[in-house]
């Protein structure tokens, strides 16, 4: 495939950053432009000659600027194959003018529905007809056609340009117009899906995801395994992992990102000063304290076996007083708490204070590498994007869950009503339940998660390893796990795990009730003196 010399070239955008310069440097390597309306002006008003579409075809712009570009000579000039006889003829007989280069940008239908008060009327008004056309007759036809669709291939196809003579290469061209594709598809997958949400169909026959590559990851969950990033369109309306801000350290990793997502969703759960810190997709720590440097140590020693080279959350901006506890926790508590070597993996909060992020990166050992994540403030806005899983040959859709604290269907089963505190405890231990994967079972004391069986393909085996959990580690700092709050994400099938709950210390117990042996757990619960609540939902996380 040859190169391309730019001799005449279609320019028509919306975003008209750096056009100016760019049409200018086009033009003066001897490139004629036509263009329309206000690209056209802003090009004339630079100085530079144009000539405008409409005296080009003949055919004036009508229905409100609806249809300018939509012509045959726009489109046999773009389409048009060089060395194809028949299209020769075409071009001679049609009086067509074979343009080298269309440079588009496409109304920014995603920004304008993202804006308070946009009415239907309104989106539809900035639905692209005659941008995309004209990209996908360009891509198309890149064997002759070089396709420009965003403003940082400008200088790309100048540099080139200008190393070949006033052409662009084959190679350089088939790359913008496979871009040129995506970003079609990307464009009519946002229409799609605000149009389905206007008709209530949130679940149609058809169903597109369009998502921006944000970076290469060295590997995915293996070495052996390739994978980048991708973020999502609406990744701006929460605060989230996909917005999230790399101040300091090391990439991240495909691990890191699931973690990290793991560890921001369940601090964004709770209103109060909170901390998490998860390892393998399951928390390790959590605690919600007035005092945000105690809810970190209280986390801490929810398992510090488990919390080293964890992934630290928190819901507050990071001070440099937690910045320093981060930092020198073997200093602050002692070799009997296990932290000899401590390091995090991320720590990721809504802010860091001045200051907080030098304490971290002058940690001997581990400082520099540690890595920072602003993530912007908690602000309660949550995106109403579609939650996904893949198997092999299909996908699963379905929502997120954003289920909370549903007390209102709450309802205490046994003859024991749970306490003030207990009650308090059981509040903290059903959101922290929702984020450990199923079988869960957690335990947690003064708002702190004490011990958790996760991922068990039992629920009793789930039960006792958070009883074992809770009983281990932290030397005099761990909770005492008398008097704790049981929390599972689904129903008892039997009455077992109750046993090992009243063997762990537990005094009152939640989940979502259910099961076939409702009543025989209920009298079991009786019989052992526990207060029990059936929240009549459960939280599977697989």
């Amino acid at each position: 495939m040859e190169n391309i010399k730019i001799r005449r070239a279609l320019i028509s955008v919306f975003d008209k950053t750096g056009i100016e310069d760019f049409a200018k440097s086009l033009a003066d390597m001897g490139v004629e432009i036509i263009s329309s309306g206000g690209t056209a002006k802003a090009i004339e008003a630079a100085g530079i000659k144009v000539r405008y579409v409409q005296e080009w075809t003949g055919f004036p712009e009508m229905l409100g600027h609806r249809v300018v570009t939509l012509h045959p000579k726009v489109h046999g000039s773009i389409l048009a194959l060089r060395d194809d006889p028949e299209h020769q003829a075409d071009i001679e007989k049609y009086g067509l003018e074979p343009l080298d280069l269309v440079c588009v940008s496409l109304y920014p239908f995603d920004k304008a529905i993202a804006k308070d008060g946009c009415t239907l009327a309104d989106a539809v008004e900035m639905i692209d007809i005659g941008g995309p056309t004209m990209i996908r007759a360009a891509a198309k036809n890149h064997k002759f056609v070089t396709v420009v669709s965003d403003t940082g291939q400008y200088q790309q196809v100048l540099d080139e340009m200008k190393a070949n003579d006033g052409a662009v290469t084959f190679g350089l061209r088939q790359e913008f117009a496979r871009q040129a594709f995506a970003l079609t598809c990307s464009y009519d997958t946002a229409i799609s899906t605000y149009l389905a949400q206007q008709t209530g169909n949130d679940f149609p026959e058809r169903i597109s995801f369009s998502y921006t590559k944000d970076s290469e990851l060295r590997y995915g969950e293996n070495s052996h395994q390739r994978s980048s990033f991708y973020r999502a369109p609406d990744a701006t309306d929460e605060p989230c992992i996909g917005r999230a801000k790399l101040l300091s350290g090391k990439s991240i990793s495909y691990n890191n990102y699931f973690d990290a997502n793991g560890a921001l969703e369940l601090v964004k759960e709770f209103t109060e000063p909170a901390v998490a810190i998860i390892k393998h997709a399951n928390p390790a720590g959590c605690a919600i304290d007035n005092d945000l440097v105690e809810a970190y140590r209280k986390a801490y020693y929810s398992d510090v076996n488990a919390c080293m080279g964890g992934i630290i959350a928190v819901n507050r901006p990071v001070t440099c007083e937690l910045a320093t506890a981060i930092t020198e926790t073997y200093k602050r508590w002692g070799k009997d708490s296990g932290a000899a070597g401590f390091f995090a993996e991320i720590i990721l909060a809504p802010s860091f204070e001045k200051g907080a992020l030098e304490i971290i990166q002058n940690r001997e050992g581990w400082g520099k590498n540690v890595r920072i994540l602003e993530v912007g403030d908690f602000d309660g806005k949550q995106n109403k994007e579609k939650f996904l899983k893949f198997v092999v040959g299909g996908m699963l859709v379905q929502d997120r869950d954003l289920l909370g604290l549903n007390t209102d269907d709450w309802k205490v089963v046994t003859e024991r009503q749970p306490s003030e505190q207990e009650l308090f405890d059981m509040k903290f231990a059903w959101l922290v339940c929702k984020h450990v994967k199923s079988n869960a079972i957690i335990l947690a004391k003064d708002q702190t998660l004490i011990g958790a069986g996760a991922g068990q393909m039992s629920r009793v085996n789930s039960a006792f390893l958070a009883g074992e959990l809770s009983k281990q580690y932290g030397g005099g700092d761990k909770i005492d796990p008398a008097g704790c709050v049981l929390a599972s994400d689904a129903f008892f099938p039997f009455s077992d795990s109750l046993d090992w709950a009243k063997q762990a210390g537990a005094t009152a117990v939640i989940e979502p009730g259910g099961a076939n042996k409702d009543d025989e757990v209920i009298e079991y619960a009786n019989k052992l003196g526990l207060a029990m609540i059936f929240t009549g939902a459960r939280h599977f996380n697989h």
